[in-house]
């Protein structure tokens, strides 16, 4: 789901949202009034009293919006397929402020399926952001974290942020490319 729009919402209840781009949490008061600026990989970027704030899709309710469906993975999955289906959560994790998911920004390095007893698992990833400095950064590596945790088996997502090798737009996929003119 994506939405370049300004639908407007007015929150139904309190809810705790980030701060874009400081990374701060903070609570919106339920009767608080805004416009979904994006709506991506299930969670939402807000504009309310002149700031924007990124609401998780678990929280999708106070906006009026369905929560994402849970994830289903066959009982007799092989390590192969948990690491695709890290792949495919991972393309649900998007910079509040980008309309590219982490995956096509070319962030993630690393994805390492660990088996670590009876049919339970643990990934390790090594990511990178845009920039040293983002203060979304802690945000991105929670929100990678809390969906490859909601993967059946996964018992632990081991998220390490690298810069080394420092980012640069060439790791970025062509459709990334050509759709954001960086060529």
């Amino acid at each position: 789901m994506y939405s370049r729009s300004s639908e407007p919402v007015k929150l139904e209840r309190d809810c705790v949202a980030v701060m874009v781009p400081q990374g701060e949490s903070v609570t919106l008061p339920a009767g608080s009034v805004g416009y979904i600026t994006q709506a991506l990989g299930g969670s939402f970027t807000v504009f309310v009293e002149g700031n924007l704030f990124r609401i998780a899709g678990v929280d999708a309710d106070a906006i009026g919006k369905e929560p994402p469906e849970p994830i289903e993975l066959p009982g007799e999955a092989s390590d192969e397929d948990v690491e695709m289906l890290a792949w495919k959560q991972m393309r649900t994790c998007f910079d509040p402020e980008i309309p590219f998911n982490i995956v096509d920004l070319g962030l993630v390095y690393s994805c390492d399926v660990e088996p670590v007893d009876e049919g339970r698992r643990r990934i390790n990833i090594k990511m990178t952001l845009t920039a040293p400095g983002c203060g979304m950064g802690d945000i991105l590596v929670q929100d990678v974290r809390d969906k490859l945790e909601m993967i059946p088996t996964v018992v632990e997502a081991d998220v390490e942020l690298v810069f080394d090798p420092p980012w640069n737009q060439s790791m970025m996929s062509e459709a990334a490319r050509l759709e954001t003119g960086m060529f």
